[in-house]
């Protein structure tokens, strides 16, 4: 069995986020976001270029899966539903039913994720990102399952500390 891990980018500082990725030997980051950019200045190492840059002094390769991303009317959905429940996105602790059911149906039942498995490093692990700090509230924990599920991959949800 693979094995892979998922890390978000809240509650972490750019130090905290490449030593827990070290500490879980990944050598591979599949970064699933819609856009590459997190608001906020503690955020701004999580940016895409800087992010990239550091990853490469890391000795950790960097991949953009964009097919993988929510469409913005996705997250619009699932925006509203944080809305009418008076939580924040950096809040969150679960996806809408909906938003899941529709991504799954949008997004990972028309993706080809043969390539991705083919492609995890044979030594260390891959991780997937975005920028949600518990795997529940975002779409990674919908890919993680689906990859658990088809292609036999296990999973560790990195939190931070």
């Amino acid at each position: 069995m693979r094995r892979m891990v998922t890390i978000g980018v809240y509650g972490f500082d750019g130090e905290s986020f490449l030593r827990r990725l070290r500490h879980a030997d990944v050598r591979l980051l599949l970064d699933v976001r819609q856009r590459r950019g997190v608001r906020g200045p503690e955020y701004a190492w999580a940016n895409s270029v800087r992010l990239q840059a550091a990853l490469a002094q890391a000795g950790i390769a960097y991949e953009h899966h964009r097919e993988l991303a929510p469409t913005t009317e996705l997250r619009r959905l699932q925006y509203a539903e944080d809305d009418r429940q008076g939580v924040g996105k950096r809040s969150r602790r679960e996806l809408a039913a909906e938003y899941a059911r529709r991504y799954t149906a949008e997004i990972l039942d028309r993706a080809d994720l043969t390539p991705i498995v083919a492609a995890l490093p044979s030594g260390g692990t891959a991780a997937l990102l975005c920028v949600e700090r518990d795997p529940e509230a975002c779409h990674r924990s919908l890919i993680a399952r689906r990859l658990t599920e088809r292609h036999d991959v296990a999973f560790e949800h990195l939190r931070p500390p």
